[in-house]
């Protein structure tokens, strides 16, 4: 599994990148492989100011559907709109051209607790 160092992770398998006042927020590789072919993303918060924990979205695999939690608190900028048409893109390259929303950053400390890279590795075991 790839796990960058450069991400923090959550326990439902979100990773956040933070760049400046903004964050990147997507799903980590073991969660697409878990998932299997990803068939769509819905975002339906863009413009929303969410709290840590919140359902900002959901992610469609050929077999399930499963809820996307904000990692921290923020607003939701943009939703990545290449999903629409490549929702592949998630399975092909999660921490790159697969991330799903872009959120203003409430408070940077909130990252913190977040899990490293080496403990999420102990997570997903």
């Amino acid at each position: 599994m790839n796990v960058p160092a450069n991400l923090k992770y959550t326990k439902e398998h979100e990773w956040i990148r933070l760049d400046g006042e903004v964050a990147f927020v997507g799903i980590t590789d073991y969660a697409q492989s878990e998932l299997g072919e990803i068939v769509f993303v819905e975002v339906e918060t863009v413009g929303e100011t969410l709290s840590e924990g919140e359902v900002f979205g959901t992610v469609e695999a050929v077999k399930t559907v499963s809820d996307l939690y904000l990692p921290i608190d923020g607003k939701i900028l943009e939703f990545n709109g290449e999903l629409e048409d490549a929702p592949e893109l998630v399975n092909d390259d999660p921490y790159g051209k697969g991330w799903m929303v872009k959120i203003e950053v409430s408070d940077a400390a909130q990252l913190n607790p977040l899990l490293s890279a080496a403990e999420y590795e102990a997570l997903i075991g």
